[in-house]
């Protein structure tokens, strides 16, 4: 359990050990209402923060969110009437929350002349997560999803309740049923026959936004034309801007496939859910249920279906497989360090013993044109323990508590995103942020790319996937910590310590040697057990996943843990400014998502289908 109390004072905010009554910055009051104990911060919106807690008052202290009503609208009557609206929701959450996919209502009360929302949290990862982590939907996860969102949102809009924000973040697959949950019902609206014409606050996400709900009307069919939108986005991984041609008047999804397989029926059935004339659109959940049943009824589950020979026809119904390549094989130098004067992490620096030998693993190379290239090393799956031991000299409250994690076969860039990589793909087509082609503050072509933001980080891989047809990304926190130790379980995959002959970093308490105050061309060093190069060191390096502030609850897959709540992204690997301590296998760092610095930068990584070595 997340041992952590925040303040819920606005103007605080500061975390407090467990078992304080009393914030130790301002004085404020910390359990509130004597029951719930503010754990976490998830994020911010228009009405206000929202918290993670614990729920004191059940036996298991179950976790809850908590959404503390502090808007930020300007002025005597726009408090009012965002004021009138929490409470609104209050009210909607109440009766919505009876159904068992969307989050209960719990409580709603009043303290220190501030609203609170209590509900039910919800433990899993958002379909936009999974999209992060695994790649692009099939026809047939497309068609489930359907099928079950639209049960929940009948539900919804029989009690005259239009969403308005229907988006893959706002969609949770709940990780002890599998059940999708429809949450974020904050910008929802209750439909009455005296207000149908009224035009209102344009409130949605834009991307997913039907073309009415942006002019402030929206209808119940804006939902529909939403799921649509959140459908294509999940099967091309592409932004929904860029799925739409206004020069043509429609939608242009299937130019971005590549090589995933979508059938007639169902390409249909997703341009009628996401027609921007809302007339041309089904009108009822109802009618796409109908559709969808119907057509879902040729795809009848394995144990009714009888193998036929093969033909075209039956290939093209069947989800499509990851790309297969080719790989080779490649040698590599590699290290271990053994320290015989026992003392941290080696202070003196007079007694270690470097032993180098070679290592063999197998790649696939990425051409990116004009010569450039990215080595892809592929990573094989296993079981590892993620975080540090009580023991670890200089460790962090944050990396614990160790647990099992098992991860699938995946491939990672043998090294950091080069500069002449970064310029390369910065040159592709924009996906949705613009990227400056020559950003860093250390210049050579093959020094790694830093002063890049996580945003531009995925901007970069969105470019590269376009470009080849595969899904790049950045890694998982748990991918990358199981790819840097490589099987090892001491402080660094070198052993116990580390020298300025094996890393770039800041010396001080190591073993004393060259401080180089920059960085260094990717590849200098020996690389890791499984081949790959500067995963300690160097820079720091973005990962998916946002920041938690323990590993309670973590994912065991290997997944990226996102919920869409944090404000900070994980960073992993130390850099040449930092102590060895900071450059430890199971150090852990943050970032907001667009900050860049001198000593942030990135690998990719991409999941394939198993490799034939050549």
């Amino acid at each position: 359990m997340m041992n952590i109390i925040y303040c819920l004072n606005p103007d605080c905010l500061h975390p407090n050990p467990d078992n304080s009554q009393y914030c130790q910055k301002c004085g404020n009051k910390l359990v509130l209402t004597e029951r719930y104990i503010p754990r976490s911060i998830l994020g911010q919106g228009g009405f206000g923060r929202t918290f993670i807690a614990t729920d004191q008052y059940k036996p298991s202290q179950p976790y809850c969110v908590i959404k503390q009503f502090l808007p930020q609208a300007q002025g005597t009557d726009s408090i009012e009437r965002a004021s009138q609206l929490f409470a609104q929701e209050a009210q909607r959450l109440e009766e919505l929350g009876k159904h068992p996919q969307i989050p209960e209502l719990m409580a709603y009360f009043i303290v220190d002349n501030r609203q609170y929302l209590v509900q039910e949290f919800v433990q899993g990862n958002t379909l936009q997560a999974e999209l992060d982590n695994n790649g692009v939907f099939s026809e047939k996860q497309i068609r489930e999803l359907l099928l079950e969102i639209l049960e929940i949102l009948e539900f919804v809009h029989s009690k005259q309740v239009i969403h308005r924000d229907i988006k893959p973040e706002n969609i949770i697959r709940c990780s002890s049923n599998n059940k999708l949950f429809l949450v974020d019902f904050g910008a929802a609206k209750v439909v009455k026959q005296q207000q149908r014409t009224a035009t209102e606050t344009i409130i949605g996400s834009a991307e997913y936004c039907a073309p009415e709900q942006s002019m402030g009307k929206p209808f119940f069919i804006s939902d529909l034309y939403s799921l649509g939108v959140t459908c294509l986005h999940l099967l091309t991984g592409i932004s929904p801007f860029d799925l739409y041609s206004p020069l043509e008047g429609e939608w242009v999804w299937r130019d971005y496939l590549n090589g995933n397989v979508v059938s007639d029926e169902l390409g249909n059935i997703l341009n009628k859910l996401a027609h921007p004339i809302a007339k041309h659109r089904f009108q009822s959940v109802a009618d796409v249920k109908q559709q969808a049943e119907r057509k879902s009824s040729k795809y009848p589950s394995p144990p009714s279906i009888q193998t036929p020979p093969p033909s075209p026809t039956s290939i093209q119904t069947q989800p499509p497989s990851p790309p297969s390549i080719q790989t080779q094989p490649f040698e590599f130098e590699t290290a271990t360090i053994t320290v015989t004067n026992k003392g941290w992490f080696g202070r003196g620096g007079k007694s270690y013993d470097i032993k180098r030998r070679w290592g063999r693993a197998e790649s696939f190379t990425e051409n990116l044109g004009n010569g450039v290239v990215i080595d892809m090393v592929k990573i094989p799956g296993g079981t590892f323990l993620m975080g540090s031991p009580e023991n670890e000299p200089g460790r962090y409250d944050h990396e614990s508590p160790q647990h099992s994690v098992t991860i699938r076969d995946f491939f990672m860039g043998k090294f950091t995103v080069t500069q002449a990589q970064w310029a390369a793909v910065a040159n592709f087509d924009q996906v949705k942020i613009d990227l400056n082609r020559d950003p860093s503050h250390f210049k050579g072509a093959n020094r790694p790319v830093e002063t890049v933001s996580w945003n531009d980080a995925v901007e970069f891989c969105a470019r590269l996937s376009r470009k080849t047809g595969k899904t790049y990304r950045l890694p998982s926190e748990a991918e990358w910590e199981y790819a840097c130790r490589a099987g090892t379980t001491t402080p660094f995959y070198f052993g116990d310590t580390i020298t300025t002959d094996l890393a770039n970093y800041t010396y001080r308490s190591a073993p004393k040697g060259e401080y180089r105050e920059q960085t260094t061309d990717v590849g200098k060093f020996p690389a890791n057990p499984f081949g790959l190069y500067d995963m300690c060191g160097n820079i720091w390096e973005w990962c998916q996943d946002e920041w938690h502030e323990n590993y309670n609850n973590a994912p065991a897959d290997g997944s990226a843990w996102l919920s869409y709540y944090y404000d900070f992204r994980l960073l992993r690997g130390g850099s040449w400014l930092n102590i060895p301590v900071n450059c430890r296998s199971a150090v852990r760092n943050y970032g907001k998502p667009y900050a860049a610095y001198g000593r942030f930068g990135f690998r990719v990584a991409c999941r394939c289908a198993a490799a034939r070595t050549l």
